[in-house]
């Protein structure tokens, strides 16, 4: 682990160094910091030393490099430092933190797929966010296993704007480490006693607190400001002198200078208020601040900026948001100062957002992941003689995770046959594959199965999945049925087709269902999601997008709030598609329609089409899936995953699929249902159904463990209990 952080200095980066360690510990890591700078002051780092598991490396103390200056490594001797040790004793996982150093990481080959990166120092504004620094925040997400992002705000904007960070991207909040016998006493004072700690900077408003305790006086309040911390901003010169001079000169303000986390924490709970008020040049900031949940787990009320984060941390009333001048604060402090109500009611507020960010919290996410990212051997696999494991085809985007997922499995070799198109791939490669393989999947039955089925050996497993797109062409009548051992449909309605179509043996024609990413698709909804309605994909036409403008049209007529949103490529983006007559002029219709339609015009949002669904999807409430017919249709399965509810038409095979309780007879019909759940307010009890349904039969885990048992034991799930796993069953 490193930051590119210097711990003798407290600031939240280097608080962050500190409790990264401790809870990777805590998740049950072996962990080696290692440290920027000669150490100086052991008040971060010697409680490290008391923390099993914890092993401090001083490359300045150590002499690891030459020409190691007193200010602390550079970018570029940290990632060689690292690099030398991972070599010497392989690490799992290597944590950074900082763009410049997280860039140059990304770029050492061995290190690639071990990077967990904490982001923080990248803009936060489409404006700000050039193309330099899109493709190097690009090349970071492609050589991480995860980044590690503060807030959901922080990961919605990086995912919309990096679509790499799609799948990456897992919520790491601050974590905040008190001592047990630390605690505020939850009273106001006689004296209003507020408290800062941190570094002092222009952004930070450390100048302009210090004239609190005059201003609050102006409005007869008794006042005091302690202030703890000895990091001063040099930049600009004329500010950082005015901040030393206040800090030392103003009457009621009391500088404690530098200290260990534990003592600025009892220091701080001794007083009434926590600051955190800042400029508001920085209430775009898309990171959570580790003081307002420091200052909240003591049960100290905290005043701090009103943003759209901080409003649902704690409520869009908490009582004690600041505006943009000292008199403001001044304001809310002297109210809760003088009414015990608003100051119990702003303590408890704090406190209870900070419960989220412990330590026991923080290592409990961090388990989850080391599971996602560090999976166990699963049974039958022998770690050391790996199963040999080819997947091949021309068009992966449908099984790139689970394939990844397999890759990271011990005991299993996976190696990827990429073709270029349907039939051009490199033939002595797949040659040279098909004699190395004792388990060979291919993806879609076209070229690709025809010529593993060629060269099969009989000591060998062939798998082949096979779509719609392929059901009604000429490979699956090609195909050697005898050297397959299993035919994988999504469905049991395209299962059944297949075997009516082919004829091949209906035990070799099997059923594995597509998989929902639930962990990644569980993320608050927004506000007034439940008028929202979604699409995804409207081309071609038989995925009927005027039968989804009768749904809305349906709704508009009964509450105007109701909205349908779009995510999709335009059908003129599709050449197959827009090449077509009959297919160009069905747009044609259905867009004249949105535009010369009042209820229509203001009612439809088209957004790109892109990965960032799970961002997309927290301002969607219902999915329809309107389609003449549809294979799977994982949509309406992602959006109740989400929390959202699926409503779809009965196109052949949905009800194998989805629980009938979610199809409906026509557009009307489903207007009616989605109007009736939320007019009677049961849109949150027929969501978390909904995502009971979904995650049980289709979660990423039941999937992944039915693949796995496929591959490695050759273990066939039972179809019965296939169909019972189906959602609502």
């Amino acid at each position: 682990m490193y930051g590119d952080v210097d711990l003798n200095i407290i600031d939240g980066s280097a608080i962050w160094a500190q409790s990264m360690a401790q809870a990777l510990a805590a998740a049950g890591c072996e962990v080696t910091l290692l440290l920027k700078a000669p150490v100086r002051t052991d008040r971060l780092t010697e409680p490290l030393t008391r923390v099993p598991g914890v092993r401090l490396v001083r490359p300045h103390e150590d002499k690891a490099l030459p020409d190691l200056a007193p200010r602390g490594l550079t970018p570029e001797q940290a990632v060689t430092l690292m690099t030398r040790y991972h070599e010497r004793k392989a690490f799992d996982l290597v944590v950074v933190r900082g763009r410049r150093l997280a860039g140059l990481a990304a770029q050492e080959e061995a290190l690639a797929g071990r990077l967990w990166t904490y982001l923080t120092d990248f803009p936060h504004s489409v404006g700000e966010l050039s193309a330099t620094a899109t493709a190097e925040l690009t090349e970071i997400a492609l050589a991480s296993r995860f980044l590690l992002c503060q807030t959901e705000e922080l990961r919605a904007f990086l995912e919309a704007s990096v679509p790499a960070a799609c799948g990456r991207s897992v919520l790491f909040p601050p974590v905040v480490v008190v001592p047990e016998d630390v605690r505020a006493d939850g009273e106001a004072h006689a004296r209003a006693r507020m408290a800062y700690t941190g570094k002092f900077a222009p952004r930070w408003n450390t100048l302009e607190m210090t004239e609190l305790p005059a201003e609050l006086a102006r409005r007869g309040v008794d006042a005091e400001l302690v202030m703890i911390g000895d990091k001063i901003h040099a930049e600009p010169a004329d500010w950082a002198k005015r901040m030393r001079r206040a800090l030392e000169d103003t009457p009621d303000v009391h500088w404690r200078g530098g200290m260990s986390r534990a003592d600025a924490l009892r220091q701080a709970a001794e007083c009434g208020f926590g600051l955190s008020w800042r400029d508001p040049s920085m209430d775009a900031s898309l990171e959570l601040s580790t003081k307002v949940l420091e200052l909240g787990a003591l049960g100290l009320p905290v005043v701090l900026n009103r943003t759209p984060m901080h409003e649902t941390m704690l409520g869009a009333d908490y009582p004690l948001f600041a505006g943009a001048d000292v008199a403001s604060v001044a304001e809310v402090v002297a109210r809760a100062h003088s009414d015990r109500a608003v100051y119990a009611d702003a303590a408890a507020r704090c406190r209870d957002a900070a419960a989220d960010h412990t330590l026991e919290r923080a290592a409990e996410r961090l388990r989850g992941y080391l599971t996602e990212a560090l999976p166990p051997a699963p049974a039958g696999a022998d770690p050391d003689r790996p199963l040999k494991v080819v997947v091949a085809g021309h068009d992966m985007k449908f099984f790139t995770r689970l394939a990844e997922y397999l890759d990271s499995l011990p005991g299993l070799d996976v190696r990827m046959d990429q073709w270029e198109g349907l039939s051009t791939h490199d033939q002595y490669r797949s040659r040279e594959l098909a004699g190395w393989a004792d388990v060979v999947i291919c993806e879609w039955c076209g070229p690709n199965a025809l010529f593993y089925a060629k060269w099969k050996r009989p000591d060998q497993r062939l798998i082949v999945r096979l779509h719609r797109f392929e059901l009604y062409a000429e490979w699956p009548r090609k195909l050697d049925i005898d050297k397959v051992d299993a035919v994988v449909c999504v469905s049991p309605h395209y299962a059944d087709l297949t075997r009516e179509l082919t004829g091949w043996p209906a035990d070799k024609v099997i059923v594995m269902p597509n998989w929902v990413d639930d962990e990644q698709l569980d993320r608050p909804k927004l506000s007034g999601v439940e008028y929202s309605m979604g699409m995804v994909g409207i081309a071609p036409s038989r995925k009927r997008l005027d039968r989804g403008l009768d749904v809305l049209s349906e709704l508009r007529r009964m509450d105007p709030r109701y909205t349908l949103a779009v995510k999709t490529k335009q059908p003129w983006e599709y050449w197959w598609v827009w090449n077509r007559p009959e297919e160009r002029a069905y747009f044609e219709r259905v867009y004249r329609r949105i535009q010369r339609d009042d209820l229509l015009a203001s009612g439809v949002v088209f957004d790109p089409f892109g990965p960032d669904v799970a961002t997309w999807l927290r301002r969607v409430g219902f999915m329809l899936s309107t389609s003449d017919d549809e294979s799977f249709h994982l949509a309406p399965a992602e959006c109740a995953a989400s929390g959202g509810v699926p409503a779809l038409l009965p196109w052949p095979g949905a009800d194998t699929i989805y629980d009938p309780h979610w199809i409906h007879d026509d557009a009307v019909a489903m207007a009616e249902s989605i109007h009736a759940t939320v007019s009677e307010g049961r849109f949150a009890a027929e969501a978390e159904r909904a995502r009971g349904e979904i995650t049980k039969a289709y979660g990423l885990s039941r999937v992944r463990s039915l693949w796995s048992d496929l591959v490695v034991r050759g273990k066939v799930p039972d179809q019965a209990e296939q169909s019972t796993a189906r959602a609502g069953a």
